[in-house]
């Protein structure tokens, strides 16, 4: 049996532990997660979900601010002896030092949420959706000094949908990486497979998001606009600002362009909010949501909000 200390956060990094969890192959000894979070109106502290499976199956959980803090906790020294077999590391949120790198005698596995070395970096499924990807896929791959630089171990595809939003991609990915993640590290720690090393030169990368990576530029075209809303669905969300507020966008169509505005013009299409963009192409906002308020139809919302300009007075002072 195989001994394994985990390092996750997020729901995407949950299936990825239970999976190991239920594998005789291997023994979790420990799980270092990041700090519970304060959310809601309350900021009420919320675990993270590998927290709370961990402590279901009485697996010792690790918070540390920071890693560092880890050489000076004697029950995390006491779990390194025995050496660990090897470490396993997904959307954990933080960067792992050398010296973690070097604690586990096969060091340490990281599960991506991408084809590598496409889309190295914090944003992969964002990523690919926003660029129009037709497919994605995770890699099993050892971790090294650079990010997401290592050598591969496996990798599977996943082919996109016309629909697929960040949320349910990364669902989607989760399970494939859960299941490529045990027989993968089973057959490295055996020796049946060699880590093989990535085509650097076809590297690209992707970035950390903020909310403000998630306002509109109404220059860029409706498809582009279009993989955006589901891209930054969930998190950053897109917005676009009216006066002093914000208007979430949930969910957007391409329509045809019929109007001859300029990039940015607000009008109505068949009575349904409608933006210009860049290019001649039009996007129409099926559901937002204002700042303040519950998610709606796009029609729910021009019909209460009187300054989202019409057709006419648009046709009279914008025309290009």
């Amino acid at each position: 049996m195989f001994r394994i200390i985990f390092f996750g956060t997020s729901d995407f990094a949950a299936p990825h532990l239970d999976a190991l969890i239920r594998d005789p192959s291997f023994q979790v000894i420990a799980v270092v997660t990041q700090a519970d979070k304060p959310v809601g109106r309350h900021a009420e502290l919320k675990p993270p979900p590998v927290k709370l499976l961990a402590q279901r199956f009485g697996i010792t959980v690790f918070q540390p601010q920071k890693i560092a803090e880890l050489k000076d906790d004697a029950r995390f020294q006491n779990l390194l002896n025995p050496r660990p077999d090897v470490g396993v590391i997904v959307s954990y949120g933080k960067i792992l030092p050398q010296w973690i790198l070097d604690l586990p005698a096969f060091g340490i596995v990281n599960v991506h949420a991408s084809l590598l070395p496409r889309w190295r970096g914090a944003s992969p499924i964002q990523a690919a959706i926003a660029a129009g990807d037709r497919k994605t896929g995770v890699t099993v791959m050892k971790i090294d000094a650079e990010m997401d630089h290592g050598p591969l171990l496996a990798t599977e595809e996943e082919i996109m949908r016309p629909e697929d939003t960040a949320g349910a991609l990364s669902m989607r990915l989760a399970r494939r990486g859960a299941a490529l993640l045990p027989k993968t590290l089973a057959e490295y720690l055996n020796k049946k497979i060699l880590p093989t090393e990535q085509n650097h030169a076809k590297a690209i990368y992707c970035k950390i998001l903020t909310r403000d990576d998630g306002k509109i530029d109404w220059n860029r075209t409706s498809s582009e606009i279009e993989r955006l809303v589901r891209a930054y669905d969930p998190w950053p969300g897109t917005w676009m600002e009216l006066g002093d507020k914000r208007l979430k966008i949930l969910k957007a169509r391409i329509r045809p362009n019929d109007a001859a505005f300029k990039a940015g013009t607000r009008f109505l299409w068949k009575g349904r909010p409608s933006v210009k963009c860049g290019q001649g192409t039009v996007i129409e906002l099926e559901t937002v949501q204002p700042e303040g308020k519950i998610p709606m139809s796009g029609e729910a919302f021009t019909r209460g909000y009187q300054n989202w300009i019409s057709l006419k007075e648009k046709l009279e002072s914008e025309m290009v």
